[in-house]
This record gives structure tokens, sequence and C-alpha cells, in this order.
């Protein structure tokens, strides 16, 4: 079960964690620990997330980083917004081949039209893997 703030409104939380974060967070097997607009953790296993190589993808380390600053974007947006991401980056530093993997998401800024989180991905041993930063839009939900 996912923990979220107290004062989260129902309906934004079942759209947010309802469907397990979406589609291809389901996929890629990401398990969301915690959420809030500051916040977020989560954890995503190796196993099925490879490369050729037998390393986790560097395309999974951004998975895993836009499905938790997109999420903690949404919380602060609220139930009437919803955001879209407009740049990601991410700087790898260590691989891993097997285990899983923690996102650990903390806001940089929350303003009224834009946030940008920074998610650093580590293993089990708490090793650094990679440092992800997203920006997203906030935009309102139009009828």
């Amino acid at each position: 079960m996912t923990k979220l703030p107290p004062d989260l409104d129902p309906l934004l939380a079942e759209r947010l964690v309802g469907g397990g974060g979406g589609e291809l967070t389901q996929r890629m097997g990401i398990d969301l620990i915690e959420l809030s607009a500051d916040y977020s953790v989560a954890t995503m296993p190796v196993v099925g997330n490879r490369q050729v190589v037998g390393i986790l993808h560097g395309g999974a380390h951004l998975v895993l980083g836009e499905s938790l600053g997109s999420l903690s974007s949404a919380i602060h947006a609220g139930p009437t917004n919803y955001v879209v991401g407009i740049e990601i980056n991410a700087t790898h530093s260590g691989s891993a081949r097997e285990g899983i993997v923690t996102g650990t998401c903390r806001a940089i800024t929350l303003g009224r039209t834009l946030c940008t989180h920074e998610i650093v991905v580590t293993d089990e041993r708490d090793r650094l893997l990679s440092t992800v930063r997203i920006t997203n839009l906030i935009r309102p939900i139009k009828d």
C-alpha cells in the first residue's frame, strides 16, 4: 500500500495510484512506496529491465525518475490540474545487474506553473546509480 499525504484529495489519489501509477510503471514493476509533493520513494526490479549487456537499462532509470517526479508534481498541482514533463535528464554513475533499485525523489521547486524534482537511484547497498532531474509543467484540466 502506497503511503499518501493524509489531506490528499481522494479523487486525485485514485487517479494517480488507483491504476498502479500508469501502464508503463506497472510494466516496469515499479512499486510506489510513498508519494507526496516534496518527497516520494519507489522501488523497481533490475531483472526484466536490463539492456543487452545485462545491466539495468539507462532508460529504466529515467522511467523510474519520471514516474516519481510526475506523480509528485501532480500531487502538488492538485485535482483540477494535470502535469506534463517538459525536460528530463540523467547522469548515470553506476550500474546494477540484479536486485532492486530505489528511487528517492525530492522537490527542488514547487511553483504555480512549474515543478522540478531530483530523483536519486540507488542499489540495495545504497550505492549511487543515477541522478535524474525532471521539470513538469502544470496545466488546468478543461471540462
